[in-house]
């Protein structure tokens, strides 16, 4: 499978990257970014070609593109990369608009090409189980679900709310919704959310707690915070409590590591030994290309995800109840 990335805007960038060169039958064939600097570093970086011009790399014999930008920027390469016939990944969330996202979806149909959605939580061993064990009724129904998708405050365009579509709300609630409405086979039908900027002198929240009613009654709690200090080990955190009526899960995504202390150089480090998961993400996207199955993560779960977003940002101005409405794509 020969890929290409767009954009190394979005830090995954590199972690997708990297996976690429792990694979076998895989090779990073050409690297676009419209930050010609940035682009010719990663380039030399990962031994492949910088091209200047989009379409020239996307006329090549590439199989499939794996799209990094600024959310902003998603459409237009999504639809680009659609009507050169290009399978694509692309990085969450889907798009800033609804709009956007359906449009997407149709350019991706209509030409007959794969739109998997990078949402690499779901590949965590520790969610797979949960997810598992969930379905097969092992706890009962889902009453409850307590979850936060911590991070640290990105900084950059992810800060500049007309290219990022907004702040840690944006960033982090698509991530256990995705997980969530795999695990209960439900959508999200109406949402409560309190945004903030608590932490940083920035122009997008930073903090927040948005509460969720499933389609089957249960009650998800998400915290999206960009409160992990700059001394936290890793960037973030991927924590769940499910309870149910015969029993509760509890769910810590980055356990799979050592915390390394290191006085000498005053940093605490985060050094995982599990599984890798935008490696496997990377790896279910090129098993995808080659079976031609449908893309585990599509679109439409993109959409889906993106609707509770917007709703959160609603309740947040009104401070109501927000109902999830949900687009035909």
């Amino acid at each position: 499978m020969k890929l290409a990335i767009l954009s190394f805007a979005h830090m995954h960038a590199h972690s997708y990257a990297q996976a690429i060169t792990r694979q076998q039958g895989a090779e990073l064939l050409g690297i676009w970014d419209d930050d010609h600097s940035r682009g010719k570093e990663a380039a030399n970086t990962y031994r492949t070609v910088f091209y200047e011009n989009l379409d020239s790399l996307l006329k090549t014999n590439i199989d499939a593109v794996i799209i990094c930008s600024e959310n902003v920027n998603h459409k237009p390469l999504v639809v680009q990369a659609a009507e050169h016939k290009k399978h694509i990944l692309c990085e969450k969330p889907i798009s800033t608009e609804i709009d956007d996202a359906k449009v997407m979806i149709e350019a991706c149909k209509i030409n007959n090409v794969i739109l998997q959605m990078a949402y690499p939580v779901r590949f965590i061993p520790a969610v797979e189980a949960a997810i598992e064990k969930v379905q097969a009724g092992e706890i009962g129904d889902i009453i409850a679900i307590n979850a936060s998708n911590h991070g640290q405050m990105p900084g950059s365009w992810f800060v500049e709310k007309e290219k990022s579509g907004g702040g840690a709300a944006t960033d982090h609630i698509v991530h256990i919704m995705d997980v969530v409405r795999v695990m209960l086979q439900a959508e999200a039908e109406a949402v409560y959310a309190y945004l903030d900027t608590l932490f940083y002198p920035i122009d997008v929240e930073d903090a927040g707690q948005v509460m969720i009613e499933m389609g089957k009654g249960t009650i998800l709690n998400i915290d999206p915070s960009w409160s992990r200090p700059r001394t936290f080990p890793t960037w973030g955190d991927v924590l769940m409590e499910i309870v149910g009526t015969k029993g509760t899960i509890s769910v810590d995504g980055f356990k799979d590591a050592t915390i390394y202390y290191n006085d000498t150089d005053c940093q605490v480090s985060h050094l995982p030994w599990g599984i890798d998961m935008d490696e496997a993400l990377i790896r279910d996207f090129i098993d995808c290309l080659k079976t031609k199955r449908e893309p585990t993560i599509s679109g439409e779960d993109g959409l889906r995800t993106l609707e509770v977003v917007k709703s959160a940002y609603q309740s947040n101005y009104e401070n109501a109840f927000v109902k999830v409405l949900k687009e035909e794509v």
